[in-house]
């Protein structure tokens, strides 16, 4: 087995016989793969702070590519040390974690990779969590091949007098094709519009109303819901700390 450097970050790990971890690393440059840690859970263990889940850095490894790489050592890029010591930045970093490993099963591009990390630095870095949640869940929507319609009314096509956004209807709806259903307001849909085209990483302010971003974020539920089947038991600790 050839020594490789990987970057990547743990999604996953499950205990393997007494003191071992097998981990599941989403890399850049290989997808997702299992990593084993031997001996990690032992006390003394110097692989034992870098084998868990949000491990983000460089995997030094034995590398195979079919079956269980072995961990010799991990470069850490970003501790993520203000997610780790805040419980509500716990709870959107394992949701993001989650539903990408969801993602990842129907899938796979660089890109979600970089939309992860991008959104977990982030997180680290202060701005608002449920904002870059929802525009790291419109994107991965992309990937799950049930993208809304946010370009013109979802019923009719028109792209004229736009005056709402459905989950249940799959997107937008014009003056047209609305029936009784709430009416969000204009700048909700001008946002959810930019959120599937910003650059997460290149996010320097976020500006959004409670009314905006509450707006935007029962779309989305309803949204997945209603057209993912993916349920998430890290989605519903969310809405508890909204709660």
């Amino acid at each position: 087995m050839k020594i490789e450097k990987i970057e990547g970050i743990i999604i996953s790990d499950v205990n393997f016989k007494e003191s071992s971890k097998i981990l599941n690393v989403y890399t850049k440059d290989h997808g997702l793969i299992g990593i084993i840690s031997k001996g990690c859970r032992n006390l003394k263990s110097s692989l034992r702070s870098v084998s868990s889940k949000l491990t983000y850095g460089v995997f030094n490894v034995y590398y195979k590519e079919q079956g269980l790489s072995t961990l010799i050592s991990v470069d850490i890029i970003d501790p993520f040390i203000n997610i780790k010591k805040d419980l509500s930045k716990i709870g959107f970093a394992t949701y993001l974690i989650d539903l990408t490993n969801q993602v990842l099963k129907e899938a796979n591009s660089e890109t979600i990779f970089d939309i992860l990390i991008s959104a977990l630095k982030k997180i680290n870095d202060g701005f608002d969590s449920i904002i870059i949640t929802n525009i790291a869940e419109l994107k991965y929507l992309n990937f799950l091949g049930v993208m809304p319609v946010i370009d013109c009314c979802c019923n009719c096509g028109s792209n004229k007098d736009i005056i709402t956004i459905n989950g249940d209807a799959g997107g937008y709806l014009c003056k047209n094709c609305y029936k009784n259903e709430y009416i969000v307001d204009q700048k909700t849909i001008k946002l959810i519009r930019m959120f599937n085209y910003v650059d997460i990483s290149k996010i320097r302010e976020l500006n959004i109303s409670d009314k905006n971003k509450n707006e935007i974020n029962k779309f989305l539920e309803d949204y997945y819901d209603r057209y993912t089947g993916l349920y998430l038991k890290s989605k519903d600790f969310l809405k508890q700390l909204r709660n």
